[in-house]
């Protein structure tokens, strides 16, 4: 059975047209918590699917409610029916977290994979699913690229991100770091120019700070995560003990 709906909701309906943005999302969200599928709430207010599915997610129903909907909608129809759609990808990323340990363990006495370890765990983006590491040194970025090829994917893709001040030439900058890290097809994305008399800096970097971001890198945040915990952790408890 639909749940009855309450004149003072039915009345804001009726007024859709004079309602602020954000009056619409509470209306939407009360109609939702009475247990009304995304059909059922299209019948009343005129909104897409995709808009109340997004909203939808701020409310949870009562086993009662999720009941009620199955027995309207019919037992194969799910929906409007919540389901748990991150389930496959949180038994995804458990899997490769515990790969990813197993192999870290392994690697604990090869130098080149710690030193990669320890240089993203200092000058890495530790932003979830944003795999990339900036530095003024085209040494320390080309360690990176080599060791995101030897140890997560030979065959990985890289996006160059400049930050210049306004006295930089672009086009020279950009040429520059092409061939420092040997990526002469480097694909670039915005250019972040810093104003002049923002900052105190006197001896501006000729060829500004370069990103290397990886392509498609979600599971590669992941991974090196955990790989980060492994060999910090392999240094045994912290104490207070001098060197």
């Amino acid at each position: 059975m639909t749940p009855d709906i309450p004149n003072d909701l039915l009345q804001l309906a009726a007024e859709w047209d004079d309602l602020h943005r954000w009056e619409r999302k509470q209306l939407g969200l009360a109609l939702r918590r009475l247990g009304l599928t995304y059909s059922e709430i299209q019948t009343i207010v005129p909104l897409p699917k995709g808009t109340l599915s997004l909203w939808g997610k701020e409310v949870e129903l009562s086993p009662s409610q999720v009941e009620s909907i199955r027995q309207r909608t019919g037992p194969h129809n799910f929906v409007g029916v919540p389901r748990d759609t991150q389930a496959r990808r949180r038994h995804e990323i458990e899997h490769i977290r515990s790969e990813a340990r197993s192999f870290a363990e392994s690697h604990l006495d090869d130098a080149r994979f710690v030193g990669g370890a320890v240089l993203y765990w200092g000058e890495g983006s530790k932003t979830r699913n944003f795999f990339d590491l900036t530095n003024t040194d085209p040494a320390a970025l080309r360690y990176f690229i080599r060791w995101v090829r030897e140890y997560m994917d030979a065959s990985a893709e890289f996006k160059l991100g400049l930050h210049l001040h306004e006295a930089n030439d672009e086009a020279a900058a950009r040429r520059y770091w092409s061939e420092a890290l040997n990526l002469p097809s480097a694909v670039y994305g915005k250019t972040y120019i810093k104003p002049a008399g923002t900052g105190h800096r006197k001896n501006h970097l000729p060829h500004g700070v370069c990103r290397v971001r990886t392509l498609r890198a979600s599971n590669y945040w992941q991974r090196v995560m955990v790989w980060i915990d492994v060999v910090a952790g392999s240094f045994g408890p912290v104490d207070d003990s001098p060197w």
